[in-house]
């Protein structure tokens, strides 16, 4: 019997099983992928406080594992499947098996979002990807497109500067969304141009990408662009599909807490990218693991 599951490992999720062990509580984190969530694909953190200069999202979630270690956090690799709630808290099906805790913080955070248009899937991998710092490596001086007009677009694009050749930003309005330093960062430099107002229709390519067709949104003329390659940044989805029928959601399906990181199932906390709120950064993350999983250890000391 845990004290608490932590779902995730991403900041949220790692922040929690810091503060949730230091309380002396028993912690395991699942997760079903690697450490570090979306941060962990980020070749440079600006916004973090107290970062070290030149920090990136492996080396800081390292640190926060190493942490977490030190505390006691233990660490299993499984996906979770459902939990039901019992007179002694929860038991959590996984798929490597059944568990059980007195309580739980979901920390899934959220995944890219598909452009949707013909030839994405088909490409994904060959030219289409949605982590710069996972595949600019393989675009040495080539030709890319970066589709997206928010923080990680700019970002992602800034850094393809240190291999493609040319960059071409694909926004579908009519201005850029990012940070107004970002977006000064991108007009300065030579190797990126803008494409606005503008949206992928087709990704071509046969076994690799050799060309996009883009369709102007406000005179629907259709262009069509040689280029090697397509990094994706439309935004994200949360990863919340496990929690159907379980935790409330919104409109988005982001899970709905109160201030406090309470969902509507006593017991059951969330925490980061998967919770609804109106920013969804690293440092946002891990306030709100900090506060689940305070909240958890007053949780069960009502439960004595």
């Amino acid at each position: 019997m845990y004290d608490t599951i932590i779902v995730g490992a991403g900041p949220a999720g790692l922040t929690a099983g810091i503060y949730a062990a230091r309380g002396a509580l028993k912690v395991l984190i699942i997760e079903r992928g690697g450490i570090g969530g979306q941060i962990a694909t980020s070749w440079e953190i600006e916004n973090y406080p107290g970062a070290p200069a030149e920090s990136n999202g492996p080396g800081l979630t390292e640190r926060m594992r190493a942490q977490c270690e030190e505390f006691g956090v233990e660490f299993s690799t499984r996906t979770y499947l459902s939990s039901r709630k019992t007179t002694q808290g929860f038991i959590v099906e996984t798929d490597a098996g059944t568990l059980e805790t007195q309580t739980m913080i979901m920390a899934t955070g959220a995944e890219p979002k598909l452009i949707g248009c013909k030839g994405e899937l088909e490409l994904r991998g060959m030219g289409v990807s949605y982590c710069a710092t996972c595949d600019a490596n393989f675009f040495k001086g080539l030709k890319v497109a970066v589709i997206g007009g928010g923080d990680t677009a700019l970002e992602e694009a800034m850094y393809l500067t240190k291999f493609a050749k040319e960059i071409i930003i694909i926004h579908r309005r009519d201005e850029l969304r990012g940070a107004k330093i970002l977006q000064q960062r991108i007009k300065e430099n030579d190797q990126i141009s803008l494409l606005l107002d503008s949206v992928v229709e087709e990704i071509k390519g046969n076994g690799l990408v050799e060309s996009i067709v883009v369709k102007n949104v406000k005179t629907n003329e259709l262009s069509e662009i040689s280029l090697d390659g397509v990094f994706v940044f439309v935004g994200q989805k949360p990863n919340s599909e496990p929690f159907v029928g379980l935790l409330e959601r919104d409109a988005r399906d982001y899970l709905l807490t109160d201030d406090e990181m309470r969902t509507n199932i006593p017991g059951i906390f969330a925490a980061g990218d998967i919770r609804h709120k109106s920013l969804r950064q690293v440092v946002t993350a891990t306030g709100d693991g900090a506060i689940a999983a305070v909240n958890v250890i007053k949780f069960i000391e009502e439960l004595k």
